[in-house]
């Protein structure tokens, strides 16, 4: 593992365990050519996941991005992160054991959307509105009218 401080690719491992969730391994290690301390995290990957884009474009499935969109969706709202690690990781298993190794894009989307409402109704909304592509502020207010209606029972 190279050093994110000085590039040296000769790092030691001081350190390894599981994670809370055991979905990864949490490895601390050292780099003995300037003495920096970091931490990486290890994670099964079932199979090579592809994703399809609205446009057709293909690019590897990348979980990093998939979690920044939610950690947007989520600022500065009270969910803890071990609640939102476990989203995350569920959201990938899901995918992976699919069985399909090239997954639309609207599916991820639509995952998201599933977990977030069930998570905080503010990021669902927030994230709604990046993935939905709202262009007014009628289109929040038909959209929240149909949580509404949903959440009471209505729909």
């Amino acid at each position: 593992m190279r050093c994110p401080f000085c590039g040296s690719e000769d790092t030691q491992v001081k350190d390894s365990r599981p994670t809370d969730d055991r979905a990864a391994i949490r490895r601390r290690r050292l780099c003995p050519n300037c003495a920096a301390r970091f931490t990486t995290f290890e994670r099964v990957q079932l199979r090579e996941l592809t994703v399809i884009k609205k446009n057709g474009q293909r690019e590897p499935f990348d979980r990093d991005k998939l979690a920044r969109s939610i950690h947007v969706a989520l600022r500065k709202r009270p969910v803890e992160p071990e609640r939102v690690e476990r989203v995350i990781n569920s959201i990938v298993r899901q995918l992976e054991s699919s069985g399909e190794t090239d997954i639309p894009s609207e599916l991820i989307g639509e995952l998201v959307m599933e977990a977030l409402a069930s998570l905080d109704q503010v990021a669902y909304v927030r994230f709604a509105s990046v993935y939905r592509n709202f262009r007014e502020a009628k289109d929040f207010g038909e959209f929240i009218g149909r949580i509404g209606n949903t959440v009471d029972g209505d729909d």
